[in-house]
């Protein structure tokens, strides 16, 4: 994959309703090129489809943060498991350093984010816990 093919699909993640004239004027190739290039990568199986976004799935929650926390001993796949059951948990990371898990939280309002938070900082094999407010996405995806 060369810089044009990059180029391609980056331009066709933020739009890939683009027009083939559209996306060789943004790439300064014919229109032919950018056909090939679209087949050969569908073709290699970089790109293997593409899909449909909702407005709906565009909003974000009003009340969003980041969790992170610490786990005492070798709790940390249950604890997962638990945290996988909770509305209010949109994505859980692993990660190194000071802290083992990092959470994406996403609620209605800031006394539900009080709740979870609580009710997260009270499942057993949880040591410690720092949570930043999200208050504005400069980029996301």
């Amino acid at each position: 994959m060369d810089g044009i093919d990059r180029k391609l699909i980056s331009a066709l993640r933020h739009d890939a309703r683009a027009s083939l004239s559209d996306l060789a004027l943004e790439l300064g190739v014919s229109r032919t090129t950018v056909r090939g290039r679209i087949e050969r990568l569908r073709q290699r199986g970089d790109i293997v489809g593409f899909t449909v976004v909702l407005q709906e799935e565009t909003k974000t929650d009003p009340v969003r943060g980041l969790m992170l926390l610490g786990i005492e001993g070798r709790g940390t796949d249950r604890i997962i498991r638990q945290l996988h059951g909770l509305k209010a948990v949109r994505a859980i990371h692993s990660t190194n350093g000071r802290w083992d898990l990092i959470l994406e939280l996403g609620t209605e309002t800031l006394d539900e984010l009080d709740a979870i938070l609580g009710l997260i900082r009270k499942l057993d094999g949880v040591a410690t816990s720092e949570t930043n407010l999200l208050l504005s996405t400069k980029k996301s995806g």
